[in-house]
């Protein structure tokens, strides 16, 4: 086992490595500027889209375009958004923060890019329903000599689902639950197994219905208790803007019980958790927004890539100037309990209270999303019969993770992140020249037409 372990942290030491982190901000800056910056300047136009997109008012598709995001929304904001961005000050210091906020930046035009070409080579399977993502996009839009292409993604997805988008959320929970509430761990793998199972029962639509209801609660309420926090230490806020925007060029000494870290360290692992967190190029989004009832790719991916300006700009921001305001980041806790030491601190009596909820509904819904993903992985594999089977493995999976030792499975499934990603940013690099024409000619049409975005 330990040979196996010795291996997996190899691997992940190569894939996360400068090459990874400059083909993942190079592709989102080159995405960016073939878009002239069209995400970041349209981010109203988006919002205002999303608000319509309450309702399908277009037969394609299976969900509302509000439903979509909200289902790839439920499965990015999960424990990289509590225990990932504390991972990420640990590690890296407060600088590691400014690099998960220009991941997000270039990532919204890569997230847009994803849903636009999701949308654009989907396909209808046997059921009727729509199915999409990296893998139909790739063997569509690039030809079958690049199917090979599609299957690795395909595999790498539905493996890594079950670290990303299952163990870990569960594991995460439990610990959480049975350190706030003294909740046994094998209990709630048990109870997360049972309201997972009456979820995914009824599919997509039923997906839909729970994310579209839970992640905006569940988004605003941890955003409003965080700015309360946030309050609380208003005079540290200057000076933690400060930290990050230092510490993002020049190195932290170590202090209390932070060991100190390099420029180095605040790159890789903001980046690599920015990554972890809003998900901008790891191609698991678009899976759930070709399932959108749209028939224009443009305004799809303009509701996308507001899923990681919401994930990381603000979500992420929220718990991490918490963090460095409350001067928790010095203590030698990482992960959620340093998340949870921080809330506490700034918000005494109940501020962990808070984490422990934010984080157990945070990861139902990422167990939610990605179970999704993993199904629509499998089907491209190994057709329809194949999910039945996905969704049982998929739902005994959760108590296991919720009561081992998930050291090796975090390892394992921060390696699959980025091996999904390569096949994913390949076909992005690609397949852009379809990404700039669609986008070209939708605003000149709208312009054409005086429509005022």
């Amino acid at each position: 086992m330990e040979a196996i372990e010795n291996f997996v942290s190899a691997v992940n030491g190569l894939v996360w490595g400068p090459p990874m982190l400059v083909m993942i901000l190079g592709v989102g800056l080159f995405l960016s500027l073939g878009l002239k910056l069209m995400p970041v300047l349209k981010l109203g136009a988006g919002f205002r889209l999303m608000w319509k997109g309450r309702s399908g008012a277009e037969s394609d598709g299976e969900i509302p375009p509000f439903q979509a995001l909200m289902t790839a929304l439920s499965a990015t904001v999960g424990t990289g958004n509590i225990a990932g961005v504390a991972t990420a000050v640990f590690l890296g210091g407060p600088g590691a923060l400014f690099w998960m906020w220009l991941t997000a930046l270039v990532g919204m035009a890569t997230k847009y890019s994803e849903a636009v070409l999701a949308v654009r080579f989907r396909e209808v399977d046997e059921r009727g329903a729509h199915v999409g993502g990296p893998m139909y996009y790739i063997r569509n839009g690039l030809g079958s000599k690049w199917a090979w292409l599609g299957v690795l993604f395909a595999i790498f997805a539905a493996i890594a689902g079950f670290g990303i988008g299952n163990t870990v959320q569960a594991n995460s929970v439990a610990d959480v639950l049975n350190a706030n509430f003294g909740l046994p761990h094998w209990m709630t793998g048990v109870i997360l197994m049972v309201l997972v199972g009456m979820v995914l029962i009824g599919g997509i639509k039923r997906i839909g219905h729970v994310a579209s209801s839970l992640v905006p609660l569940m988004a605003i309420s941890y955003i409003f208790v965080g700015l309360i926090a946030l309050a609380v230490n208003a005079d540290q806020i200057p000076t933690a803007f400060a930290l990050v925007f230092k510490h993002a060029f020049s190195p932290v000494a170590a202090e209390g019980g932070f060991a100190g870290a390099a420029v180095w360290a605040a790159i890789r692992f903001g980046v690599a958790r920015g990554i972890f967190s809003n998900e901008a190029g790891l191609g698991s989004a678009p899976i759930a927004h070709a399932a959108a009832q749209t028939k224009n790719p443009v305004t799809q991916g303009m509701v996308a890539m507001l899923g990681t300006f919401i994930d990381t700009i603000i979500v992420c921001s929220i718990t991490g100037l918490v963090i460095i305001t409350s001067g928790a980041w010095t203590s030698g806790e990482t992960g959620a309990a340093l998340t949870s030491l921080a809330f506490e601190g700034g918000l005494p009596g109940f501020g962990n209270y808070v984490v422990a909820i934010a984080l157990a509904i945070f990861a139902f819904t990422t167990i939610l999303g990605w179970s999704f993903y993993g199904e629509r992985c499998v089907e491209f594999l190994f057709g329809v019969k194949a999910i039945v089977p996905y969704r049982v493995l998929w739902i005994l999976a959760i108590p296991v993770g919720a009561t081992i030792n998930l050291g090796f499975i975090w390892l394992l499934a921060d390696t699959l992140n980025a091996m999904m990603a390569l096949p994913n940013l390949i076909a992005l690099l690609f397949l852009s020249p379809i990404v700039f024409k669609l986008t070209r000619e939708h605003f000149e049409k709208e312009k054409a037409l005086g429509v005022n975005n």
